[in-house]
């Protein structure tokens, strides 16, 4: 897959592997910056027809997410028991830990979070 955890990581080994069939377990890293990931979502996609994970569960922390030995082991442990046969996971911060329409109003940016105000969540380049 080409990504490199910034770290020895107890997921590295299900990432390097490839993939290998669904389900596929999708992790996305999300910080109020793209220096600190504090959230990461996992979803578990039972096929490739699925639009959205038939499950998800998210991890918080107040230090960056992804040297978090204990959420990155209780990551795999979730991943294993949901049965993931491939493992896809994103190489940076994808965004504000915050969710729209929940946390802030839906079309508006996130007050907490203003790095990611206009900016283009693939590239952290600004729009505008």
């Amino acid at each position: 897959m080409g990504i490199k955890l910034k770290f020895k990581s107890p997921l590295e080994k299900k990432v390097k592997a490839g993939f290998r069939g669904y389900p596929v377990a999708t992790i996305a890293f999300y910080g109020a910056d793209n220096k600190i990931a504090t959230k990461v979502a996992v979803g578990i996609m039972m096929s490739e027809s699925e639009k959205e994970p038939t499950t998800m569960k998210k991890w918080f922390s107040d230090k960056d997410i992804r040297r978090d030995v204990k959420i990155l082991n209780e990551i795999k442990e979730f991943i294993t028991v949901q049965g993931a046969r491939s493992v896809a996971i994103t190489n940076k911060i994808l965004g504000c830990p915050h969710e729209e329409d929940i946390d802030y109003p839906l079309g508006e940016s996130c007050p907490k979070c203003p790095f990611w105000a206009g900016r283009d969540r693939f590239t952290d380049e600004l729009i505008h």
